[in-house]
């Protein structure tokens, strides 16, 4: 079962490659709305600082290779000592929907791991480092791939291991379930099907009950808001690539545009008309 590509193929990831090298004295990381960052520390050491109040640790020391990834926007600064220095590569990550990707409201606000604890990134590192310690024809594309491959990777790593990383609920931990993974692959690969509670349970192998009350312990949502949320996070990606109301509707499995507006204003707050024109304003 493959429980990642149904999600990333309608909210991608990419990423760009932007410093590789060491990093002196104070490096400043802003915020930009929509963008994350994925740092990995070759070798090294320093300290990671954010603002108070801001959702993350005020400091992390960091004195081994280790991999940061920033799912969402977040100042953040390195600190090194200027006579030491520390190996970088960093690239921006931008994920499709910023703060509506599934994976971006899953994440903790950065993650920390030393890259001996993630099994699987040896090659992919390897060939990262590779394709930075010089100028090549191409270099640079290939290095951004090689980002989206390990970002990837990492996350494979996360399903089988989400309390490693601090994760207690959330679509991650929902699709590390063996049972509640079946029911929501399915409603990622098919969005638009005539989804209730029995039928998301008969995906999974379970009673409804019990069903609703793991979803509910693992997720953190029903599933019934679960399936709201992914299908207007869909809707709003395609209303902003050109898709009429009514086509958005169709293909997300409401009976009508006039049922697929109230269900988009019970989780948006507006109607879809008035969102996108905001977001177009």
């Amino acid at each position: 079962m493959d429980r990642l590509s149904g999600m990333l193929e309608r909210f991608r990831v990419r990423a760009h490659l932007f410093h590789a090298g060491p990093l002196c004295g104070v490096t400043h990381f802003d915020a930009q709305e929509g963008r994350g960052f994925l740092h990995v520390l070759r070798r090294g050491e320093m300290v990671v600082t954010h603002r108070p109040r801001s959702s993350a640790p005020r400091k992390i020391k960091v004195a081994e290779p280790t991999l940061l990834l920033y799912p969402r926007p977040l100042e953040h600064q390195f600190h090194n000592a200027p006579t030491e220095g520390s190996d970088f590569v960093c690239a921006t990550v931008d994920f499709d929907g910023g703060a509506r990707h599934p994976l971006v409201a899953a994440l903790p606000p950065v993650l920390v791991l030393p890259l001996h604890a993630v099994d699987g990134l040896e090659q992919t590192l390897a060939l990262l480092f590779a394709e930075t310690e010089r100028v090549r024809c191409g270099h640079r594309l290939l290095a951004d791939r090689l980002f989206e491959v390990l970002l990837l990777q990492l996350l494979r790593w996360l399903l089988d291991h989400p309390a490693e990383a601090g994760i207690t609920e959330g679509i991650l931990h929902g699709l590390a379930h063996p049972k509640l993974a079946r029911a929501l692959t399915a409603v990622h690969e098919s969005p638009g099907a005539a989804w209730a509670l029995e039928p998301m349970a008969q995906a999974a192998g379970m009673s409804r009950s019990a069903f609703a009350a793991e979803f509910k312990l693992q997720v953190g949502i029903t599933p019934a808001e679960y399936l709201l949320r992914w299908r207007v996070s869909l809707a709003q990606s395609m209303l902003l690539a050109g898709s009429s109301i009514k086509l958005a509707s169709e293909r997300l499995g409401y009976a009508s545009a006039a049922s697929f507006s109230r269900a988009f204003v019970q989780s948006v707050g507006v109607s879809p008309r008035a969102w996108l024109q905001g977001r177009h304003a």
